[in-house]
């Protein structure tokens, strides 16, 4: 802005600032525009009024006395005018751009200032404030910028609502899955727009769509912020269909790569036996010990088929756990039955504190008979023990089961399904005990043991009260 321009405006409004005080006030009081030079006049007047009386009352011609007369009060008012330009201009310069500053113009920049003196740096330091106002606006605008066009591009439907439940953002995508334009959609409600259970506390996680006529999953999710004080909510939706037809579509890869080895392995010496059982039934004469040749490839045949039938049943076990039915289950009583069931070791029972816990009876007896099982399996191998214990707190119960067996040399695939480092193991006994730990919103974990050799499984339920039954 021009320093001219700014100091005419600013010195409008000090001017009507000190016109409307002193029509306000019992005490009217000059602006200071006229106070600088009123100042300067009476300062100067003592030495004017002593010049006048010597140039008057001395011999002096009457051209003299008035040339003289002139010159004196001419200089007079001068000084007075300067002293006003070289202060008024100042002040009225840092007005202007400290209103620039107020009302978002960080553009504006002072000239004319000696920074020699404290009005010039008072505006040399006003100066340094804009620009850095203006960096920092400019910075924040392309943040912004770049937010926008990020929350444009991204592949989520987001919608923003004020504390009055009126949208105040949306994306393409929102628009896109709601099927409107952004126009028609910015300050409705969010009961019109059908969003407003999802603003809720208890609001479900996830929700069906159709789009492009086929029926799409969505996740919801909510986040509060605060914008000016006031209280506001954030709801992104997110397409994951295809994210789980993928995971679909790998585990049916690797449940069919899983079937197709299991299956080969029985299926390879089952046909090989058979082709041999042909040459033998087909040999001319047959071998004397054909019959015993025959009934050992039928037996082969008939424990491979056997195993073969074991797994698929296994398999069929684990994908068809049922839903648990949940009842007062006592821990003590729980842990002591299933320990009682193991006949080829005692079994160590450290008993903890009395607690119990709301599960499926049923389910859990198979996943401690599980890990008790391998427990025993594992310290059979060293000759050790196995021992059961557990412990609780406000929240959940932990019950331990730890083996004085060679440990567990391969932790990493210990979960995946039809995994077995046993020679007659099915691979399905773990994997089927977490999800049944999952089932019950809990967790199950094996490592090896720090105090000595031998593995630990750690399975934590949460407890819940009878009354929440």
């Amino acid at each position: 802005m021009d320093s001219d321009r700014g100091t005419r405006e600013a010195g409008t409004r000090d001017s009507g600032l000190g016109t409307r005080r002193g029509s306000g006030s019992s005490r009217a009081r000059l602006p200071v525009e006229s106070r600088v030079p009123v100042i300067v006049l009476v300062g100067g007047l003592p030495g004017v009024i002593v010049a006048l009386v010597w140039l008057w009352s001395g011999n002096h011609g009457i051209e003299v006395r008035w040339t003289l007369t002139v010159i004196v009060v001419g200089a007079w008012l001068t000084a007075a005018a300067v002293a006003r330009e070289r202060v008024i201009r100042p002040i009225q310069t840092l007005s202007n751009l400290l209103s620039g500053l107020r009302e978002g113009d960080y553009s504006v920049r002072g000239a004319g200032g000696n920074e020699a003196d404290a009005l010039g740096i008072a505006i040399a330091e006003v100066n340094a404030l804009g620009a850095t106002l203006q960096a920092q606006r400019l910075g924040a605008m392309e943040a912004t910028a770049l937010l926008r066009t990020v929350i444009a591009e991204i592949d989520a439907a987001i919608f923003a609502f004020d504390s009055e439940g009126k949208l105040r953002l949306v994306n393409r995508e929102g628009e896109r899955l709601l099927g409107q334009p952004i126009e028609r959609l910015l300050g409705r409600g969010a009961e019109t727009l059908g969003l407003d259970v999802y603003l809720r506390e208890d609001a479900p996680r996830t929700l069906d769509i159709a789009r492009d006529g086929r029926m799409a999953r969505w996740e919801v999710r909510r986040r509060e912020f605060r914008q000016d004080g006031l209280p506001h909510q954030l709801l992104v939706l997110t397409d994951v269909s295809h994210v789980l037809r993928e995971e679909e579509r790998l585990a049916w890869q690797r449940i069919v790569r899983v079937l197709s080895h299991e299956i080969n392995n029985s299926l390879a010496p089952i046909k090989s036996i058979a082709r041999s059982l042909q040459r033998v039934l087909k040999r001319d004469p047959r071998a004397p010990d054909w019959e015993q040749e025959a009934l050992h490839g039928l037996d082969v045949i008939e424990g491979r088929s056997g195993s073969l039938s074991r797994f698929l049943q296994a398999y069929a076990r684990l994908a068809q756990l049922p839903k648990p039915m949940l009842r007062p289950v006592d821990v003590e009583d729980w842990v002591r039955r299933v320990v009682e069931l193991e006949e080829r070791m005692p079994v160590v029972l450290c008993p903890g504190p009395p607690t119990t816990v709301l599960a499926d009876h049923d389910q859990l007896d198979q996943l401690l008979i599980n890990l008790v099982r391998n427990a025993v399996d594992a310290a059979s191998d060293t000759g050790g023990g196995a021992r059961v214990s557990w412990t609780s707190d406000d929240t959940s119960v932990v019950v331990v089961v730890e083996d004085e067996g060679p440990g567990l040399a391969d932790t990493a695939n210990l979960f995946v399904p039809f995994f077995t480092t046993k020679a007659e193991g099915t691979g399905i006994g773990l994997a089927l005990s977490r999800q049944i730990a999952e089932a019950h919103s809990g967790t199950l974990a094996l490592e090896n043991r720090e105090d000595r050799t031998g593995a630990r499984a750690r399975l934590r339920l949460p407890l819940r009260h009878d009354t929440q039954a």
